[in-house]
């Protein structure tokens, strides 16, 4: 009897949290499901799993889509969507066969990866995470969705929202680094810039938030590998994410294909349904990632009528690629293995995408040839992305400030990235064009013009080892020099360099070299790259090392030895306008890191916000080993540049700290005040950046927490006071019961320009 009260209150708890969760239906949309309701009573079941079906673009070319086997199924109703097909022709042609000449004309959606921009493209999202502005970060991604939109996209598989601690995977390159509290601001401001305030305008786009759930945490950095965590962990660490793109209204989620407690992700009934659902009141659609679910089998799940009904099950609407759900579901149905409502909850879920993009409206409204021709690679987007790069560069050194460069003498520019047009975009440009693209050489000579000399060498192969080589090279094209020898490239390179007044190296990762696919066990500079640079510093002459690269690298040579390192990631379609920008000083760099830049690849994962052991290492007493403390051999364990860390032309200096208060109740909020000075010589713009540390919890707490930052600009000499609020919610934090609560006790607060510096004061939170 006791069990059974307690499982009907369980129910009425959930039925009651559920409701909660989901905002009160509008007459908006009541009269959609009244639509939705009326279309699916003429739909058959074939129709209904053909919406779940989203198709790769193959070889379409406009006019003979009637005659191809993607046209078949059109006409049959065997198509929901379209991946990544590009031009307004193509997806108008497409998009007619599917509204007149199907049975129920539903229109398609058409999407694409426009990760970082479209044809106009910006940093990669690692970089841009790095200017620390998020009116920035929403600008690029509404730019995307102006310019892809107008060429006939209209749903995007961004923002990725991965918390990444491991810089041997790939695709932390797509990401907004390490930290959950700026993840989190990251995520809901592209989610804004990708959605705008209303679907329905044909110059936005729907969001897919990606990857559901945990998938920057692949065990050794390994992509595809298998992820574990405990739900603490998950909660207070990698799932904020996630939940603040879609707080921000992002209409579709895609899963990932690592698998967590012991499931992947694709046939998570947890992930899928309970949390994101449930919990969160999710009411968009789910896509899978390419062909995860045909994945499930070599996963041990099944065959592939099994892992169909499984995703199904778990909340999975919508299957790229691998075309399970239609190929097996309607059997599946048959042998009772699903019900026909989990294929009507998949299919309005895609029904009511397209419902909110307006395309029951106009099934063309995505299709109109003068914006195509007009709204895409503007000089308006061109300056927009010239003044993002800027903004993600970091200057990791400036030895005896060498930089700013003089416009004046000769200047020897070498390395396999001073003239590549098909690697400063980065990687995941899908739609750029690469003859757009500004190499560093263009941009150089660009800004000099007639007041300095600008000679250029190649100087190395990205790598020598031609099997590696095709390994990071997507196109499949050899870079391989095959005229000349390393050697003859390197001599070429120290010839000129030896003439010259300095040195600009740009060197470092190939665009491929990160993203989907290329984890790296080794995560430094290539070594014949290396030793073209131990040549040209060993001409005595000062070296600026323009570092491209799409992850955090192990620099620990190069700090020690290069007087001047710009981290210029891979800064977009004006990358070498940007980078002259820069050199030259007409822009200040202001960018900080947002991941943890290791001594090693025996230090990773390494990010700053870790919790202590139970023998910590405490540097200022014992120096940096101290037998029998948590603690290496050989190194420190302190990393080489820690999170939030950048330099500027001019320096700033932090003094006053003051709190309103000393103790602040569960219900207050804390004001943390700081005087910020620019005492360089140079104007410039600082990331001020707010850490909390919570002394006691019933769960053992990190050493520092992100919880606020401001990027300010200041005149050479000019000061400001700024104040940060620091809120009930950034003291609470999953416990043990999985609820979000604070907890009373003391707390230490850091202001200052990166993590692992600052002045520090103290409060403590009351009853």
């Amino acid at each position: 009897m006791k069990s059974t009260k307690i499982l009907i209150l369980s129910l009425l708890m959930l039925f009651s949290y559920t409701i909660s969760a989901q905002q009160k239906p509008t007459a908006s949309d009541q009269k959609m499901k009244v639509f939705i309701d009326g279309l699916m009573k003429k739909m058959t079941i074939d129709e209904k799993i053909g919406q779940l079906n989203l198709c790769g673009a193959g070889d379409i070319t406009t006019g003979q889509t009637a005659s191809s086997d993607i046209g078949k199924k059109l006409r049959e109703g065997k198509v929901g969507a379209i991946l990544n097909l590009k031009s307004v022709e193509k997806i108008r042609d497409v998009q007619k066969v599917a509204v007149e000449e199907s049975r129920l004309k539903i229109p398609l959606l058409f999407g694409m990866d426009v990760i970082h921009g479209y044809e106009t493209t910006f940093p990669i999202p690692l970089a841009l995470s790095c200017s620390w502005d998020m009116s920035l970060i929403e600008k690029t991604a509404r730019i995307a969705a102006t310019e892809a939109s107008a060429d006939g996209i209209c749903w995007t598989f961004s923002p990725m929202v991965d918390i990444a601690r491991d810089p041997r995977w790939g695709r932390i390159a797509e990401g907004a680094g390490e930290d959950t509290y700026l993840g989190s601001q990251v995520a809901r401001a592209m989610v804004k810039g990708y959605q705008g305030n209303d679907l329905t305008k044909n110059n936005t786009i729907m969001a897919c938030v990606k990857h559901f759930a945990m998938y920057g945490a692949a065990e050794a950095g390994r992509d595809y590998n298998t992820t574990d965590m405990s739900r603490l962990r998950m909660f207070n660490e990698y799932l904020p994410p996630y939940k603040a793109a879609f707080d921000a209204g992002a209409g579709s989620a895609m899963t990932s294909f690592n698998e967590l407690d012991g499931l992947p992700a694709t046939a998570n009934k947890w992930l899928m349904t309970d949390l994101l659902r449930k919990q969160w009141g999710f009411n968009g659609f789910v896509v899978t990632d390419f062909t995860a679910i045909n994945e499930m089998i070599e996963h041990g799940m099944g065959d592939l009528q099994t892992v169909s009904a499984l995703a199904l099950k778990a909340g999975t609407d919508m299957d790229m690629v691998g075309e399970g759900y239609l190929t097996t579901l309607k059997k599946s149905l048959k042998e009772g293995k699903i019900t026909e409502a989990y294929i009507n909850q998949a299919c309005r879920r895609i029904l009511e995408a397209k419902y909110k993009l307006g395309l029951f409206d106009d099934p063309y409204r995505y299709c109109d040839a003068n914006r195509a021709k007009t709204e895409i690679g503007t000089e308006e987007h061109m300056k927009a992305a010239r003044e993002a790069a800027t903004q993600t560069f970091v200057l990791l050194k400036n030895e005896n400030q060498l930089l700013p460069l003089q416009k004046k003498g000769k200047i020897a520019l070498v390395g396999p990235l001073a003239d590549n047009i098909y690697n400063m975009a980065g990687m995941w440009s899908v739609a750029v064009d690469h003859n757009q693209s500004i190499t560093v050489l263009q941009g150089l000579k660009n800004t000099v013009g007639n007041q300095a000399e600008i000679v250029y060498a190649k100087g190395s192969n990205f790598v020598d080892d031609p099997q590696l080589d095709l390994n990071i090279n997507n196109t499949i094209i050899p870079t391989i020099d095959s005229l000349r020898t390393s050697q003859q490239l390197r001599d070429e390179a120290v010839a000129i360099a030896s003439k010259s007044d300095v040195i600009i190296a740009a060197l470092g990762e190939a665009a491929e070299m990160s993203g989907e696919c290329t984890s790296r066990t080794n995560i430094q500079i290539p070594e014949n790259q290396r030793e073209l640079l131990k040549a040209l510093l060993a001409t005595g002459k000062p070296v600026v090392l323009l570092l491209f690269t799409g992850r955090p690298l192990d620099l620990s040579w190069e700090s020690k030895n290069v007087p001047a390192i710009l981290n210029v990631w891979f800064g977009g379609t004006q990358t070498g306008n940007a980078i002259a920008d820069v050199v030259f000083g007409k822009v200040n760099p202001s960018g900080k890191i947002t991941a943890t830049f290791p001594q090693n690849i025996g230090q990773v994962p390494i990010y700053y916000n870790h919790k202590n052991t139970g023998r910590p290492i405490d540097a200022g007493k014992g120096g940096w080993f101290t037998k029998f403390l948590s603690n290496y051999v050989d190194v420190s364990n302190e990393p080489l540049y820690p999170f939030g860390y950048g330099l500027s032309y001019t320096t700033f200096s932090y003094s006053d700290l003051k709190l309103d208060k000393q103790k602040v109740s569960s219900a207050g909020k804390l004001t943390v005040s700081v005087t910020l000075t620019n005492t360089g010589k140079y104007d410039g713009s600082e990331v001020a950046q707010l850490y909390i540390r919570d002394m006691v919890g019933s769960i053992t707490r990190p050493v520092k927490e992100l919880k606020g930052f401001q990027k300010i600009f200041l005149k050479a000499g000019e000061s400001r006071t700024l104040n940060f609020t620091i809120t009930p919610a950034d003291l609470a934090f999953y416990n043990s019961d999985l609820q979000f609560k604070s907890e009373p006790g003391d707390f230490k607060v850091f202001v200052g320009t990166n993590s692992a510096s600052g002045l520090e004061a103290g409060f403590e939170l009351i009853k």
